[in-house]
């Protein structure tokens, strides 16, 4: 595990009262250790697709390695309009309602920024993706964090949401299908959201970025939703869906007077995201073997989650039924450990990386998160070595 340093006394107070991510501990020993299986980390373990690959080196050999736009390359945010409003049936202008970004992650700063005053809080249903809170510190802004429950397949509680309004509320944060649950989206749900924020004249940023990743169900996009359009900025990318992790290349799209705010910062920020991205992404959106390669993809991870979920079932850790994305988060609360006992004991003992739930906030308590994004070995490996550390703790319980 790497040596921890003492932040010098002149670094600012608020990257000072930052906490560090739940999920760096783990990453630093899996990279030290090969011995490891790894349920851990959140990344797909497929290759980008070929064609899309083919595309970015082509285009490295051809010399386009300047600048885009600061909004992108207009073939890309062109062929991302026509993809959203073909999948989902919602239309943005891809010369004033879309910008590309270094990944999801800087989306998502750039949104909280343009929306935020110093003060203003923004709902932030927990457990959450390990990275919203501190994004909304750095803004100057309060996370005000509303635990979800497992009874309500982890979806907003409406009633709690009211009792965490205050005078400063600016807007709500979603994330569906969800990290690091795996519950996808349910419609009527989402439109009770929608009639909350409509009631209390709410911004909702939706951080869609798994949106291809769901199984025996649709998934729903928040702004196609009947009157979401308006007060919704949409956030997604190419990292999941089509296994681009490390080309970062995400995306907002909001009503125009909103994401010029956010090119604004972006301007400044980030001048524009990769090129070589951009352009492999408009191959991404664009060509049948990438739609094939995506479906290929979806379907391995739908055998994946049956093994996983069956399989964390059988050893009695009840587990809500992940429909999108590439997790399993199971109640380990039968064992008698909380949650970072159970992970920690885990990898020390049986050499199973999970990450502790309560690393993504309130509500995360008592589960664990367990990545499908490994082989169908892999996995059954680690059932066994869950199942046999689960017997001993309960025997000796």
């Amino acid at each position: 595990m790497k040596k921890k340093i003492a932040l010098s006394p002149k670094v600012s107070r608020r990257v000072a009262a930052l906490k560090p991510s739940g999920l760096e501990p783990f990453f630093d020993i899996l990279a030290e250790r090969s011995d490891i299986v790894s349920l851990g980390i959140g990344e797909p373990d497929f290759a980008t697709p070929k064609v899309i690959r083919q595309t970015g080196i082509r285009s490295l050999e051809e010399g386009r390695t300047s600048y885009t736009s600061n909004a992108g390359l207009r073939d890309l945010r062109t062929a991302l309009s026509k993809h959203l409003e073909r999948l989902y049936g919602v239309h943005y202008d891809p010369d004033t309602e879309i910008i590309l970004t270094v990944g999801v992650s800087e989306a998502l700063y750039l949104a909280l920024e343009a929306i935020l005053n110093p003060g203003d809080e923004i709902l932030v249903p927990t457990p959450c993706f390990v990275s919203y809170q501190g994004q909304v510190e750095l803004a100057d802004a309060v996370p005000v964090e509303v635990p979800m429950r497992a009874e309500d397949d982890f979806h907003p509680d409406i009633a709690a949401l009211e009792k965490h309004l205050s005078p400063r509320t600016k807007a709500i944060l979603i994330n569906y299908p969800h990290n690091p649950t795996g519950v996808a989206g349910d419609r009527e749900r989402l439109e009770a959201v929608l009639r909350f924020a409509e009631e209390h004249d709410l911004l909702v940023i939706s951080d869609e970025i798994y949106d291809r990743l769901v199984y025996s169900v649709e998934h729903v996009c928040f702004p196609a939703l009947p009157g979401a359009w308006e007060r919704t900025i949409l956030l997604g990318g190419f990292s999941k869906d089509y296994a681009m992790t490390g080309w970062r290349l995400g995306f907002a799209a909001a009503p125009a007077p909103i994401l010029q705010a956010l090119l604004r910062i972006h301007q400044y920020l980030i001048m524009a995201a990769p090129t070589t991205a951009q352009i492999a992404a408009v191959t991404a959106l664009t060509d049948p073997e990438s739609e094939k390669a995506v479906e290929e993809m979806r379907q391995a991870y739908e055998r994946r989650r049956k093994l996983i979920v069956e399989g964390l079932r059988s050893i009695g850790l009840p587990t809500v039924e992940p429909k999108g994305a590439f997790y399993a988060f199971p109640d380990i609360r039968s064992t008698g450990l909380d949650d970072e006992a159970f992970a920690w004991r885990l990898l020390e003992e049986e050499s199973v990386a999970v990450v502790p739930g309560s690393a993504f906030g309130p509500g995360g308590e008592g589960f664990v998160r367990c990545s499908y994004a490994t082989s169908e070995e892999n996995i059954a490996e680690a059932l066994q070595r869950i199942e046999r550390f689960v017997k001993k703790v309960r025997a000796s319980g």
